[in-house]
């Protein structure tokens, strides 16, 4: 199919009282499509968490994002594509992005590549950044959305910027309210935890810039070197900012027993009072992680502690959004 962007005018976010809510259905994957094709922002899941979703090529959909999130305006934003051959008309593909998309897409990687010269791409999408972030989610709403409405969508996270990710549509409607006007209910989302972002210098080296449910040992296996030594310092994509996926109260990190005042997430032996994995299973932990966050938030006590998990695998994962939260 061809992926040029339907070329209808941008049309103003309308106010609504409430979220509207549809499955993702044929009928609900078509209202999805056609409001994102009006410039209007769409909530739709995906295997990682739900995003918020608006057409990449509408300065004014971009710019609803933004505000209806309070993003700060140097933070980019990933863009979600159907497939590689969409994905070459936004940015330059060298072998290895074609390398990682062919092992991990659809999926949960996105990769940080040269921004395609004359790419229909509004400029608040990259924050004046020569690169771009692209995605091909799995998941099967964002799919079907995605080849309804032949668009690339811009789609940060679907909740008010810094604070804890939604994986379910209560969550979505809950930190947006009518700031989004329509929500696809997929359920819970899958892994729970946001993509891993790579990115793939011109020098031949490659960076992990978000750790998430692709480990940097599986992108160093099929890319066959080792990554660069972190030197990145700038913002080059989502999920760098120190202080991020916070809760509203403190969190001690690494808490094998809490106090009085503190709501425990626990992990493996450690009880709490609830558990990100009882068995110590870290992809459970993961696709629990924000859930235990907003649990613990709407938790009468004042304070957050959670229980050690081990800083491996998609454990380093799951510790940096720890970290950020406390932070």
């Amino acid at each position: 199919m061809a992926y040029s962007a339907a070329a209808m005018p941008d049309k103003p976010q309308a106010p609504h009282l409430r979220p509207q809510l549809l499955v993702p259905d044929p009928a609900g994957i078509a209202a999805a499509a056609q409001a994102l094709l009006a410039g209007q922002l769409v909530a739709v899941p995906t295997e990682t968490v739900y995003g918020l979703a608006a057409r990449a090529d509408s300065a004014d959909a971009v710019a609803a994002i933004y505000r209806a999130k309070g993003r700060p305006d140097f933070n980019p934003l990933i863009v979600h594509v159907l497939d590689v051959a969409q994905a070459e008309t936004i940015a330059v593909l060298d072998d290895r992005a074609k390398q990682l998309a062919a092992a991990f897409w659809p999926g949960a990687l996105t990769m940080v590549l040269p921004l395609r010269a004359g790419a229909r791409i509004a400029p608040a999408v990259t924050a004046g950044l020569p690169t771009i972030a692209l995605r091909c989610p799995a998941h099967p709403a964002m799919r079907s959305v995605l080849l309804e409405s032949g668009l690339a969508l811009a789609a940060p996270s679907a909740n008010r910027s810094g604070a804890v990710s939604p994986t379910t549509p209560a969550h979505v409607m809950s930190s947006l309210g009518d700031r989004v006007p329509l929500v696809l209910d997929g359920g819970a989302c899958a892994a729970g935890i946001e993509s891993t972002i790579v990115a793939l210098r011109a020098d031949g080296g490659w960076q992990v810039l978000r750790p998430g449910p692709i480990t940097e040992a599986q992108i160093s296996t099929v890319l066959g070197q080792e990554s660069d030594a972190a030197t990145s310092t700038g913002i080059e994509a989502p999920g760098q900012l120190a202080s991020h996926y916070a809760p509203g109260k403190p969190v001690r990190l690494d808490a094998e027993a809490a106090a009085a005042d503190e709501f425990h997430i626990g992990f493996g032996v450690v009880a709490g009072d609830m558990t990100l994995s009882a068995s110590g299973d870290l992809a459970e932990a993961a696709a629990r992680l924000y859930d235990c966050l907003h649990r613990a938030a709407a938790a009468d006590q004042p304070r957050i502690a959670v229980a050690p998990v081990p800083d491996e695998g998609i454990g380093a994962a799951i510790n940096d959004r720890l970290r950020r939260a406390a932070a």
